[in-house]
């Protein structure tokens, strides 16, 4: 048996145990999977945005060779229930039927209408031409404001409102009295436009049926496959202990597969119909129209401040774009984001109000972040607008309002207790590391020569909310499960060990650091740890992985398991060695007695001792394993400073990032490689918000960004170098002292961005550019100062 010997595991940048299988081609994406009998899905999905169903008849696809079974939205309704919504976020919330096919409407354009069930997955496709559709088109509602109009169309009839909910939060003074002393308030509109999921695996599912148990083995590319057996169970029908659900090799998912899909609900009720194995995997296409979309928001945002720039209050409304139907936590996301406008700042009054609105899109639920994004994007756009105002640099302005390191644990005005940080140290790092006042003499200069291209500096402060978890506060949300997280540890008799987590990951490395940590823990070989996931038969209890919590909950419950299992083994020594408890030393994986270390029993010798049960203590079972359940009584809460400099040319409009700096706090670091990776990662998807990709409908709801060649997804070469660093602040709320990083990078850098574009532009009378950034509205909000200046020029002349 091999013994631990060397560094500590934890802090190590250890290469990814996953990327051996991952780079060779070994992998087992859920579309790999081919089964005995496999019968292929294809769905039809209503080219309209809202119409009527007149008539559908699905006869003339049954006709066509290979095509076994077809059916209509009302032929599936009577077995099946509406498609969940777990975050009811208020008591009178509007919450419409969701029928995983469409029966008598269609809310959006890629709704399903109908589905093929054929021997092939191309013949199933060729014959959704043959399905005859007669639809009576009705009025589309794309606009929220005039969604709430009292005449406005209704997306769901018999609701007889577009208003899904008002949610409020009111905290510290009131507002207006805080407004009625403030020397400036500035109001803004941002608006926060739809992003389009686009993880490297399409999303895919296969259900196999064992039918003389009335049992289903249901594969997909899922974030959550423990919640996922919940729902299924609760809209199927399937009894829970009947239905299995893995989580294969998973290619991201960045929230979009944080979801119970109808698909998902429409394979498993075909494979009970049909008694034969049903796959699906979607095409790009079909997943810009089907995959939940991200963010959707209009934001008006007020902040009131003294002439020195001391912020006194914020207020928040929001219009939030539900899309036509609520899917699994759509009502909630916005939410989240309420409890992080105030930021890293200190203010006396505080008042949110966030209203729900259905429209005739596809809907919106998580997409990385998850409403902390769009939160900090309208927080840092004003406090910069606010500097302005108040004629201070956007980092003095700041200073002057953030949470001192000295004040932690802080409770900030929307109710949230900071347990740790230090906002100076890593503001004084990205400063030093960006240049920051070299830079702004040469932005200086450059306008003062009337440089065509200008030098703009873009500073975003953030921090966030992670490893959602604390039960009794989802509890208070409305949210409809707990958040805790499950481990276990099995000590093999031949000294591996096996880690068994609620956890599912997809990409995050989650194999590799849970292996770092129970391996310090338990003193044994890295190598020697093997990480079980993803498969609710061999990990039976989990919430899953998304919102920043695997490691802040998930790995902090291996650790815990893990020092249970040493705890259990420390009996086993002592009585191996003929001592009390007490006088045990146990470092790297060796128990022994103290002052007598030549008497030593290594935790894969007692493993072995236990699992030949020859010489136990009395009334002690004959195992080491053990499990945690953690449910932590807090958030996480990283932070940092993100410095952006970009060089605008008022010519033809386009933008180049010349340099990024960020320095993240995450607390202690189990693997610095993979964080660089998960930061690097964030950035480029919050950079691809601030000049690339937006989810944009035609006046009929129709999608006309539904493919990679209108909907423009950064590469490699569209992205600059990253200068990352980080400052260590340990979390108090786990034992391992970390933070979360998997949004850190999304919160942050669109912000920075905006803010270093329109600071470019400010001089020529730019104060905002609606995102994307893309060179065409740069030109025409450059065109558009121009005109205003030229206008008031006229008047001044007259």
């Amino acid at each position: 048996m091999s013994e631990r010997t060397g560094e500590r595991e934890v802090g190590r940048s250890r290469p990814r145990k996953e990327d051996a299988r991952l780079v060779t081609g070994q992998t087992n994406w859920t579309d790999n999977i081919g089964v005995t009998g496999l019968l292929h899905l294809a769905i039809l999905r209503s080219p309209m945005a809202h119409a009527r169903i007149e008539r559908i008849d699905v006869a003339p696809a049954l006709e066509r060779p290979g095509v076994v079974a077809a059916f209509t939205g009302r032929d599936l309704a009577e077995d099946l229930a509406s498609l969940p919504c777990a975050w009811p976020v208020t008591e009178d919330i509007v919450l419409p039927d969701h029928p995983a096919v469409a029966v008598d409407e269609v809310r959006y354009a890629g709704d399903p209408v109908a589905v093929v069930v054929a021997r092939d997955r191309y013949t199933a496709a060729d014959a959704l031409e043959a399905i005859e559709v007669d639809y009576e088109p009705l009025p589309p509602v794309l606009d929220l404001e005039a969604a709430l109009a009292d005449d406005a169309s209704l997306v769901h009839a018999d609701k007889g409102t577009n208003r899904c909910y008002v949610w409020p939060l009111a905290t510290g003074e009131s507002y207006e009295t805080v407004r009625e002393r403030a020397d400036v308030v500035l109001h803004r509109r941002y608006h926060q436009q739809r992003l389009i999921p686009n993880a490297m695996e399409p999303r895919a599912v296969v259900v196999t049926p064992l039918a003389a148990s009335g049992e289903y083995t249901v594969y997909s590319a899922t974030q959550i496959p423990h919640v996922l057996r919940v729902m299924l169970a609760m809209v199927t029908g399937i009894p829970e202990h009947k239905l299995r659900v893995v989580a294969p090799d998973v290619g991201g998912g960045f929230g979009s597969k944080l979801q119970v899909y109808g698909e998902e609900v429409i394979a498993l009720d075909l494979a009970r119909r049909l008694g034969r194995p049903v796959k699906w995997t979607e095409s790009r296409s079909e997943g810009y129209l089907a995959t939940h979309h991200g963010r959707g928001q209009i934001q008006d945002i007020e902040v009131a401040a003294t002439g020195e720039g001391k912020l006194l209050g914020l207020k928040v409304d929001l219009l939030a774009d539900m899309g036509a139907y609520l899917m699994l936590v759509t009502p909630g996301i916005p939410i989240l984001g309420a409890f992080m406008y105030p930021a890293i700042y200190k203010m006396d009054a505080y008042r949110f109000t966030c209203t729900g609105v259905f429209t005739t899109r596809t809907p919106t639920d998580a997409y990385r972040g998850a409403g902390r994004p769009e939160a900090t994007y309208a927080i840092e756009r004003i406090m910069d607008e606010l500097a302005v105002e108040v004629g201070l640099d956007p980092v003095e302005l700041r200073r002057r309002n953030w949470i001192g390191h000295e004040e932690f644990p802080y409770t900030s005005i929307a109710g949230l207790t900071y347990d740790s940080g230090n906002y100076e140290a890593a503001t004084d790092k990205a400063l030093a590391l960006f240049g920051y006042d070299e830079l702004r003499a040469e932005q200086a200069k450059r306008n003062e020569s009337g440089d065509s291209v200008r030098l703009g500096i873009g500073v975003s402060t953030y921090t966030e909310m992670c490893g959602l978890a604390p039960s009794r506060v989802l509890r208070d949300l409305r949210y409809g499960a707990g958040g805790w997280e499950a481990a276990s540890i099995r000590m093999l008799p031949t000294g591996k060990v096996e880690v068994v987590t609620g956890t599912s990951p997809h990409g995050q490395g989650h194999e590799t650091c849970w292996s770092q940590i129970a391996a310090d823990v338990l003193g044994v070989p890295f190598e020697d740890v093997e990480v079980v996931h993803g498969d609710t038969r061999s990990a039976p209890q989990g919430m899953d992985t998304y919102g920043s919590r695997s490691l802040v909950v998930g790995g902090a419950a291996v650790h815990h398991a893990a020092e249970k299992v040493v705890e259990k083994a420390r009996k086993v020594a002592a009585h191996l060695l003929e001592a009390d408890e007490r006088d045990l030393d146990f470092t790297d994986g060796v128990f022994s007695v103290k002052g007598s270390p030549e008497e030593r029993r290594t935790i894969q010798e007692v493993a072995f001792e236990t699992f030949s049960s020859h010489d136990l203590p009395d009334g002690m079972e004959p195992t080491i394993n053990a499990e945690h359940l953690l449910d932590p009584e807090n958030f996480s809460y990283p932070h940092g400073t993100h410095l952006c400099a970009v060089e605008v040319d008022t010519e033809t409009g386009r933008t180049s990032i010349r340099s990024y700096v960020c320095v993240d706090d995450v607390g202690k670091v189990v693997n610095p490689v993979i964080v660089e990776g998960q930061v690097h990662g964030g950035l480029a998807q919050g950079i691809a918000q601030a000049l690339y990709e937006e989810a944009v409908y035609d006046d009929e709801g129709n999608l006309v960004s539904g493919t990679m060649a209108d909907y423009p997804v950064p590469g490699a070469p569209d992205l600059p170098e990253f200068t990352t660093d980080r400052t260590e602040t340990p979390a108090t709320s786990n034992p391992l002292g970390v933070k979360g990083v998997g949004e850190a990078g999304t919160i942050a850098s669109t912000p920075a961005v905006v803010n270093a574009i329109v600071d470019a532009l400010r001089p020529l009378g730019v104060h905002d550019v609606r995102m994307p950034c893309s060179p065409g509205r740069v030109w025409e909000a450059l065109r558009s100062a121009q005109s205003n200046r030229s206008g008031w020029e006229g008047a001044e002349r007259s």
